[in-house]
């Protein structure tokens, strides 16, 4: 007989362990499943070890610009094991935090192991059945290795195997121009390898409004980040100095010589393993759990979190999830993940802030709309830092006056777009957003000047 439980959990990353402390304090027994690391990709791979690094690489930066701000230091040089084992030690309290709360957590048992449906309220673990009615998948994801020719004869790293890194490569050659692929090219550029990042598309970061991928390109060029687009037929081979990428761009030379390849093209959910035949939980075409607008499989009883669901792949995202969750079981609520209003960041340097559409997205819709747009280098907080590049950029509903959408890159840009996030949470219009009184010197108190800015598009 399967042991039974009242709520099986598999997977300890973000959403994992804050909804088995929520079901634990109402009574609850619950199992949670883990096969590797607690904590997840935020804890071990992702956010906390990243931007630890790009702290490193920024004060790098920092310290060889020292002489504009009229401070003397000397040739900069970088301590690499020193720059790891900072982000190690990072990793490790973190993932310890976490684990400590969970063997604390009255009623929970923490089960180390790889779990698999064998049915649709069953799962096995460690060759023991368990059973509940209420099953919550968050097993996450992982870095997504395309099939380029030459890619079984070439040692590559990947968001994960890079991170303990503890030398700097002469010339790091990142494929993949999108978010994690540029935090690690400028990363390492400032660190002191040559960089030069390959992508398939016409530009990076191509979901971004085309001005905002200009920005970004024109900063890592400015940098000395080489950046080859119209990358249309990668491939991998090995060199004598490392690795050959071939990219047969429309421009330059068709091959990047390398000593080391990182591949940053995207991410996939780790639901190929866990039985979701035996249990008849659905997949779309890219792997990612079919759940409706409030997180819900198409089985009774079974939910999927974070970033094996295809609706975010963000660490606030999967937190999200299980606030919805929580809310919907546990109080009462009907709350539904498309109410959820989209925002993240970029995090080079300067960082892009990011809420809701871009004006692009806003532009298809057809309807009316306000835009407006500040360089930042108009923006005093930026020009008294001596960080002008970027700007920031708004556009509106010219008939609802409602915020569509926000972009701020530019120093300070991941904390001041919550300014407009959370206007935009609050359904409050630009005539309102307009009117508040904020803080001197700060990038956040031009956001006002910015809605004041707002104009018809032509």
């Amino acid at each position: 007989m399967p042991r039974s439980f009242d709520a099986i959990i598999v997977g300890a990353g973000q959403a994992g362990p804050a909804l088995a402390g929520r079901l634990t304090a109402s009574g609850r027994s619950v199992a949670l499943i883990e096969r590797h690391l607690v904590g997840g990709t935020c804890v071990n791979t992702g956010c906390k070890p990243t931007k630890t690094l790009v702290a490193s690489a920024y004060a790098a930066h920092l310290a060889r610009r020292g002489a504009e701000y009229g401070v003397i230091t000397g040739p900069v040089e970088i301590d690499m094991p020193t720059v790891a084992a900072r982000a190690r030690k990072v990793i490790l309290d973190s993932r310890k935090g976490n684990e400590d709360w969970l063997a604390g957590m009255p009623g929970l048992e923490l089960i180390r192991g790889h779990a698999r449906f064998t049915g649709p309220r069953v799962i096995e673990v460690n060759g023991e059945a368990l059973t509940a009615p209420w099953i919550f998948l968050n097993v996450g994801g992982r870095a997504n290795v395309p099939d380029f020719p030459g890619i079984d004869e070439v040692d590559y790293l990947t968001n994960s195997t890079i991170i303990p890194l503890e030398t700097v490569p002469e010339h790091l050659v990142v494929v993949g121009g999108s978010y994690i692929g540029l935090e690690f090219a400028q990363m390492y550029r400032r660190f002191g390898a040559q960089v030069t990042v390959v992508e398939q598309g016409a530009r990076l970061i191509a979901r971004e409004d085309e001005a905002v991928s200009e920005a970004v390109r024109g900063i890592l060029v400015s940098e000395g980040i080489a950046v080859r687009t119209d990358a249309c037929c990668i491939r991998l081979g090995r060199h004598a100095d490392g690795v050959v990428v071939g990219v047969d761009c429309r421009e330059g030379h068709p091959e990047v010589v390398g000593s080391h390849v990182l591949l940053a093209v995207g991410r996939r959910p780790n639901t190929d393993d866990l039985g979701l035949e035996c249990a008849g939980v659905a997949v779309d075409e890219r792997g990612y759990i079919v759940v409706n607008d409030a997180l819900e499989t198409r089985v009774e009883g079974v939910w999927a979190l974070g970033d094996c669901n295809g609706k975010g792949a963000f660490t606030h995202t999967a937190w999200n999830d299980y606030e919805i969750v929580a809310a919907n079981l546990l109080d009462g609520g009907s709350r539904k993940v498309s109410e959820r209003i989209p925002g993240y960041a970029l995090y080079v340097d300067p960082p892009l802030g990011r809420v809701g559409m871009t004006e692009a997205q806003a532009r298809a819709t057809g309807r009316p709309l306000l835009v407006a747009k500040r360089p930042m280098t108009r923006v005093g907080r930026a020009v008294e830092k001596g960080e002008t590049q970027g700007f920031m950029s708004m556009v509106a509903d010219a008939e609802t006056r409602l915020i569509l959408g926000a972009a701020i890159l530019g120093t300070g840009g991941d904390e001041a777009i919550h300014g407009v996030l959370d206007m935009m949470n609050a359904g409050a219009t630009i005539d309102t957003l307009q009117w508040a009184v904020p803080i001197h010197p700060t990038v956040s108190e031009l956001i006002p000047t910015l809605v004041g800015e707002l104009q018809s598009m032509v």
